[in-house]
């Protein structure tokens, strides 16, 4: 069990050795810096055909992980203000600013997010935007609790009980996932608690 302070948990983030924990408006969060999610991959015995998500304290800090026209940075935008920060996930054409590690089948993409919870947006605000997914091994139910995430990944640090526990209570729905297609419109990967529409 590897349970730190919060000061703690974003040096080890920030030196990229290490996988860290922390809680979401939604699940609790695995987090590595960007150019390390291979240890994440490593950690959930993940499919690399199933892409991590980069999650930042605010909006302004993902864009620059994004490429498109003047005209969809727009209509990317207004969605974001309208939900973020929240649980909703957007998938847009990737900068080269992205690690390729983030998703190493398609770096053409990359899936984007601000969490309404404070204490991520505190940590994220410290140590810049993460390559994030849910607390479990994969093709298993998310952990919730910092006992469970401690109990089946007992090298990740995560953050003091008192602390990982003393924010809103998160939803155990997982973000919705929204995909940026060429002709214009979005495409629904995954229903979660944020519900967008095409108008």
């Amino acid at each position: 069990m590897v349970q730190v302070s919060i000061d703690v948990l974003i040096k080890a983030a920030i030196s990229g050795e290490v996988v860290v924990s922390f809680p979401t408006d939604t699940v609790p969060a695995l987090a590595a810096r960007p150019d390390q999610a291979e240890l994440i991959f490593q950690a959930k015995q993940r499919r690399q055909d199933k892409p991590l998500i980069l999650m930042g304290a605010t909006p302004e800090a993902l864009w620059p992980y994004v490429n498109g026209t003047v005209e969809e940075l727009l209509i990317w935008q207004t969605i974001a203000q309208q939900y973020w920060p929240g649980a909703l996930t957007l998938v847009l054409p990737a900068s080269e600013k992205v690690s390729p590690a983030i998703n190493p089948t398609d770096p053409s993409t990359i899936g984007l997010r601000v969490p309404n919870c404070a204490i991520a947006q505190s940590i994220l605000a410290r140590t810049g935007p993460l390559a994030t997914t849910s607390a479990n091994l994969s093709g298993q139910p998310p952990l919730l609790t910092t006992a469970e995430i401690n109990t089946q990944f007992p090298d990740i640090l995560t953050l003091f009980s008192s602390e990982f526990e003393a924010t809103i209570t998160p939803s155990t729905i997982p973000s919705t996932v929204a995909k940026w297609q060429s002709n214009g419109e979005w495409k629904i990967l995954r229903q979660g608690a944020s519900v967008i529409s095409n108008q």
